[in-house]
């Protein structure tokens, strides 16, 4: 693993060298040997640049063999404000290199923010960026960016289109609740769609636009889709899902044996929705609507907002980043110097029942892996705590599986969980609450005296002829500070406990905890800020709280190495006489 990471680290500094780029590590030297005293909460491998404000992550793609990211940045502080794209590169999706900002807001349509959008590869492996800018009235308008060299596969230079705004928000369109477009998709008839996110007196929408060009568009006089019991939709995202496939599918494949997932951003969350499209029509027939009845599905339970997701062609997969916002305030985040991170990339495949997405970590972070602790068949009696020992506890890989012998004496609980709120049943029931089969599992970023500890658990709940399993992470004694949000957050995972053991694995990197159960079926992330379990005074233990004994069918924990994430700034060209 060592050799394969001084590979990486070379092959990377020649392809740079070739782009007139050199490194430039001051920034984030400095962060570093600051990391234990001064900036405990610096992630050591999720993605964040080495100062100042980050958001919403924007047009991810692989291009010519390199992943490209784009985000929100402000460039001059650690609050939200002078939008530009920034721009970071990888070969693996774990190591990067910040470049030059792709977009500053300088012209009249972005004059006051560069704001979110997309990415879309144009036949030919062209790419173009669609975003949405704050022009000059502070109108949201859309605009067009194409790269000014193909050949270079690190796509450092971006040239706005002279058409720009090439989508303004004419015929009665709310100028400011117009953003955010989508990776458009060609459908048979030639044409490229792209949605855009809108609200109309109060309800959101997905606007459909078409193009020939992919700079002169028009606007279907009926949307792709509307809900008259969401506010605004924020960071729209639209792409084919394969049935009973192990593989993500190209945006614009329209093949029959997919499904359609259509995600937008609103209250705080990222919602989807999985349905039945037809490209001829530009008709989307859902499965279940948002907020209906019974539905809510999520990517992620916790702290998890505006998420893009691309199509990796390399390894024919689909990705999705998303920003992990603070839960500090905006004090506290001048005063580090910093604020948001990105999630760890994950893919995304449909659930065998095609009710519900899986999410898993992808399989590169598994080379950060260092030291490992492994157990096999533990007993864990009721109301016990068992540390596990031998590894950084502050930047980890834990997965755990359980298998529950006395699944029949979970404590009875006439609720349905399309009408309960697993959040509030986890505020009611937390980590601390003695029930039957339940509460068990991890406590991580907890203090030698557990005085601090974030606590990722389920709780099993008999239900008429049936189990029903709760995963909580309870942030509530996560810290001793008294400014951080302390909120739980709680989900129901749709497996049988009876013929499928309890699963969960997260990762732990300072202050982030990005928890997936279920194999993937029900994922929380959550931000937490401990003062006593940082760095090596972090601990992890396997618990049960639970009146009746659980078993630990295996367990795995690693240490995680740091990933290699630097600055490059462009090298000076020197012209002779």
């Amino acid at each position: 693993m060592k050799i394969k990471s001084v590979i990486w680290v070379v092959d990377f500094c020649i392809l740079l060298l070739f782009n007139g780029i050199q490194f430039s590590h001051g920034d984030d030297r400095k962060l570093q040997s600051a990391s234990s005293e001064q900036q405990p909460y610096r992630t050591a491998y999720h993605f964040q640049p080495p100062k100042n404000w980050m958001n919403d992550p924007n047009g991810p793609m692989y291009y010519k063999g390199i992943y490209h990211l784009f985000y929100q940045y402000n460039p001059y502080a650690a609050v939200w404000g002078n939008i530009s794209w920034a721009h970071s590169i990888s070969y693996d999706l774990v190591n990067w290199i910040h470049l030059d900002h792709a977009l500053n807001p300088e012209d009249p349509s972005d004059i006051n923010g560069c704001w979110s959008g997309s990415t879309t590869l144009l036949p030919g492996e062209k790419p173009v960026i669609l975003y949405t800018g704050s022009d000059t009235k502070n109108q949201q308008v859309q605009n067009l960016a194409v790269p000014k060299n193909l050949s270079d596969p690190l796509l450092m230079e971006w040239v706005k289109s002279s058409h720009n705004p090439v989508m303004a928000p004419i015929d009665g369109l709310d100028p400011d609740n117009f953003r955010d477009p989508t990776t458009a998709w060609q459908g048979p008839d030639g044409l490229w769609r792209v949605l855009i996110g809108n609200q109309m007196n109060g309800h959101g929408r997905a606007l459909l636009y078409r193009s020939k060009d992919f700079v002169t568009w028009s606007r279907s006089m009926v949307p792709l889709h509307s809900s008259n019991k969401t506010g605004m939709w924020e960071c729209p995202d639209f792409y084919p899902v394969a049935i009973d496939g192990k593989y993500g599918v190209e945006t614009s494949s329209m093949d029959e044996v997919t499904k359609h997932v259509l995600k937008a951003s609103f209250n705080n969350h990222d919602y989807y929705i999985l349905g039945n499209y037809t490209p001829t029509t530009d008709e989307f027939s859902v499965d279940t609507d948002f907020m209906d009845s019974g539905s809510d599905l999520r990517y992620d339970y916790g702290q998890f907002y505006a998420s893009k997701s691309f199509f990796d062609s390399s390894k024919k997969r689909r990705i999705l980043w998303s920003w992990i916002q603070e839960s500090e305030n905006a004090t506290d985040d001048i005063k580090k110097g910093w604020s948001g991170l990105q999630s760890i990339p994950r893919t995304i495949l449909l659930s065998e029942s095609g009710k519900q997405l899986i999410q898993w970590p992808v399989e590169e972070i598994e080379q950060l892996r260092a030291e490992n602790v492994s157990l096999q068949s533990k007993e864990l009696k009721g109301g016990s705590l068992l540390e596990v020992s031998g590894i950084t506890a502050s930047q980890a890989d834990i997965e755990v599986s359980f298998d529950l012998s006395n699944i029949n004496e979970a404590e009875p609980e006439l609720m349905d969980p399309s009408w309960i709120d697993p959040q509030i049943l986890c505020s009611q029931k937390p980590a601390s609450f003695r029930g039957n089969v339940g509460p068990f599992g991890i406590l991580v970023l907890a203090s030698k005296d557990l005085t601090e500890r974030t606590a990722i658990f389920f709780h099993i709940f008999r239900s008429h002829d049936k189990y029903v399993v709760l995963m909580c992470s309870d942030k509530s004694r996560s810290s001793l500070r008294e400014g951080p949000n302390k909120v739980s957050y709680g989900a129901f995972i749709d497996i049988d406990p009876q013929i499928e053991k309890i699963s969960l694995r997260s990762l732990i990197d300072h202050s982030i905890v990005e928890s997936f159960g279920g194999e993937g079926k029900a994922c929380i992330t959550a931000r937490v800020y401990p003062m006593l379990a940082i760095d090596k005074q972090a601990y992890l233990y396997a618990f049960n709280n639970g009146k009746f004994d659980v078993t630990i069918a295996s367990l795995n924990a690693w240490s995680m190495k740091k990933a290699h994430i630097a600055s490059a700034s462009r090298r000076r060209k020197l012209h002779l006489n």
